[in-house]
């Protein structure tokens, strides 16, 4: 009762409201660029014959592109503040994305993605400072959630217009609209972004509030494995779904994009109410348990209902499914930020992210030939592993920084 009364309380500046909604719109921009080549894998694998496996490392390169510099983009943050580090990486995420389209040759464009990938780390670690540094705590679940909105909207933008623009133009004529809304973005973060204030250390307190916090206990390290391994089913729906619904199911590829793109929008509404949640019940650990155990639940249903070839059901289970599958990321990125504190949270952050875009990374080759070895229901109900042992990793309760900054 009184965690409601103080949330209630609460009054969080209009210019926080305002770094939030552009931290989400620089996220997105970047996302879509990630996002594209998972879209493009129908027409590499059916029309173009190139292996599944081939187009799933394609799809993934990106993403191992953004692992490689997460970490950096998180450590200049905590240096240099959030604005530049948004708007400059997202130039050059415009820069990769063009430079992808007279790209000839498998290999050349997979190089070009990773640069692209590296680039649109930026926004990771960077928008989410924005929130931890303008929020209260009181707000940080909520505000959090709408922050990680960012990816499905960048996935859903990219579910609704990368099959119709490569059927029309080209499988790189996507990248000509992802490079647009960076460009476009990185001039918005340039002119609105205000890095939030940093209050100094208090007096006599500065070991607390700049000691390593993975030196203090293991906190930290079991989030970063927890959200690895929730990061699965989440990645094998938003690669994969769309070429399952259109080679499993039979769909025609515009229903099938549509349906993708409705799961995204209705897991980024999840993100917000299930960041909510963690605000009026207190805790980020325990909410994030039930979602694990959803998880676990609703991947199994979904290979059941592919299995059967019930398309109906199998089309609300997979909209399920998929809103499960992102409910993960706000609560776990909100727990690590409140855990590091202001002066570790771009690190840390980075650190989150790394390990996370590493599972990422494995999810296009593995599951790709997972499903070319066993089908797409009984990888489906594989996938369900990985949620299920997060929970013997979940720590009991939270955990807050002891400076004033995450107070």
């Amino acid at each position: 009762m009184s965690n409601r009364v103080v949330t209630q309380a609460v009054r969080t500046p209009t210019k926080a409201w305002v770094m939030l909604a552009l931290g989400v719109a620089a996220q997105a921009a970047g996302t879509m660029l990630v996002s594209t080549p998972a879209y493009l894998i129908p027409m590499l694998h059916t029309e173009q014959g190139m292996p599944l496996a081939q187009a799933g490392l394609l799809a993934a390169a990106p993403t191992f592109g953004m692992v490689l510099t997460l970490v950096v983009w998180g450590a200049l943050a905590d240096r240099f503040g959030e604005r530049w580090i948004i708007a400059g990486g997202l130039a050059l995420t415009a820069v990769f994305a063009f430079a992808a389209v007279p790209v000839d040759g498998y290999i050349g464009l997979a190089l070009v993605l990773m640069l692209g990938g590296a680039a649109a780390a930026s926004t990771n670690a960077a928008s989410g400072r924005v929130v931890v540094g303008w929020f209260p705590r009181e707000r940080r679940g909520l505000a959090m959630g709408i922050r990680q909105m960012s990816q499905p909207l960048g996935v859903a933008v990219a579910a609704l217009t990368v099959p119709g623009l490569a059927s029309e133009f080209g499988v790189t004529a996507p990248f000509l609209l992802s490079g647009a809304a960076a460009l476009v973005l990185a001039a918005l973060c340039a002119w609105g972004i205000r890095n939030p204030p940093r209050p100094g250390a208090p007096a006599g307190a500065t070991a607390g509030a700049t000691a390593n916090p993975y030196a203090r206990d293991r906190f930290l390290l079991r989030i970063h494995l927890v959200s690895a391994l929730l990061v699965f089913p989440q990645f094998t729906l938003s690669t994969f779904g769309l070429v399952w619904l259109t080679s499993g199911m039979g769909w025609e590829p515009t229903a099938a994009g549509i349906l993708v793109a409705a799961s995204q929008f209705v897991g980024a509404l999840g993100r917000i109410v299930i960041g909510h949640v963690s605000d009026r019940v207190g805790t980020r650990v325990g909410v994030l348990r039930h979602v694990a155990i959803a998880g676990v639940i609703a991947m199994v249903v979904l290979g059941a209902t592919g299995w059967a070839h019930w398309d109906v059901v199998a089309a609300v289970v997979f909209v399920i499914a998929a809103t499960i599958s992102v409910a993960d990321n706000g609560l776990a990125y909100t727990s690590v930020a409140e855990a590091a504190g202001s002066r570790w949270s771009g690190r840390a952050l980075g650190i989150q992210n790394t390990g996370q875009f590493l599972s990422a990374s494995a999810v296009g080759p593995v599951v790709g030939a997972l499903i070319t070895v066993v089908g797409y229901p009984l990888a489906f109900g594989l996938v369900a592993l990985t949620p299920l042992i997060s929970l013997g990793l979940l720590p009991a309760r939270d955990r807050h920084a002891d400076d004033q900054a995450t107070g």
